[in-house]
């Protein structure tokens, strides 16, 4: 069968549903019983209209079937089948509405923490923290999404997807000039990586980004967290991240605009800087008197 007919059958089916439901809180349907099982008899054909419209990539109509099914499983009180639909919901308007989505998924969540499944609740809000960074471009919004996820996974001792998460608020914090925040949280995770066999390779980059973020709030901030950070760790002192910031505290403390690039591009030609870095990089290199701005 084409996919149109698909989605023909789907409307069908969605409009046999509706009536089950009118009829199941109908005075007959009261009279002769039924009512509930009706309502389940509803709730299925609504899953079953929703993967058609899928099927036919209609998006909205799959998002809006799946919500009407969320509903009738909450009330007939199957709290984990409706909060499954909200999340099936969600996930079929992000290829459409991405205002819908963060309403179905929000819902889901709502249902999950009650549950007390904040794990479950967690991750959904990494999803919704998604839907703002990529389709909304809301940085404020993601943070705050991402930020509830890792309180979540925090209370059930998920240290690690805790981390994952504040590493996220760390970046955008940066970003949006945020810096104690951000510092705080590269200051936080790193020293709780740092004694872990498996993990203190990365510390070393926690502190570099906090010592970047330093770094364009005050020079001498930058050289005493630079200390800092070498007392407190000292496999910091030999790598390269910090080979990098003293040549580059060096160059910024004689306003040497060239010197500074250079021991950029140098260690760039080893160790790709990303986006987030040469934001940085840029903004500190800003604060050079008669600087272009530019990292060539």
């Amino acid at each position: 069968m084409d996919n149109s007919g698909k989605e023909k059958e789907a409307i069908q089916l969605m409009a046999d549903a509706d009536k089950k439901v009118k009829s199941s809180g109908s005075f007959l349907g009261g009279m002769f019983g039924g009512g509930p099982h009706r309502v389940e008899e509803a709730c299925e054909m609504y899953a079953r209209a929703a993967n058609m419209f899928k099927m036919a990539k209609n998006w909205s109509a799959a998002g809006n079937a799946f919500c009407k099914a969320a509903r009738l499983h909450m009330q007939l009180q199957n709290k984990h089948d409706s909060a499954c639909s909200f999340i099936d919901a969600g996930n079929a308007f992000k290829k459409s509405d991405p205002n819908e989505a963060i309403k179905c998924l929000n819902a889901a969540i709502d249902i999950y923490t009650d549950m007390g499944r904040f794990t479950i609740a967690a991750k959904h809000h990494i999803t919704i923290a998604e839907i703002y960074e990529s389709e909304m471009v809301d940085v404020e919004k993601a943070i705050a999404h991402y930020e509830q996820a890792a309180d979540y996974y925090k209370g059930e001792e998920s240290n690690s997807s805790a981390n994952k998460c504040l590493l996220k608020v760390a970046a955008y914090s940066a970003q949006l000039e945020q810096y104690q925040k951000a510092i705080e949280i590269y200051e936080q995770v790193g020293s709780s990586t740092m004694d872990n066999p498996l993990l203190k390779y990365s510390a070393k980059e926690y502190f570099f980004k906090a010592s970047l973020c330093h770094f364009i709030v005050d020079e001498l901030n930058a050289k005493l967290a630079v200390e800092k950070y070498e007392e407190m760790f000292p496999a910091f002192s030999d790598s390269r991240e910090c080979k990098l910031l003293k040549k580059l505290l060096e160059a910024h403390e004689e306003q040497n605009s060239e010197g500074f690039t250079e021991a950029v591009k140098e260690f760039d030609s080893i160790s790709r800087l990303d986006q987030w870095h040469t934001t940085m990089l840029l903004r500190i290199k800003k604060s050079i008197q008669g600087d272009e701005g530019d990292l060539k």
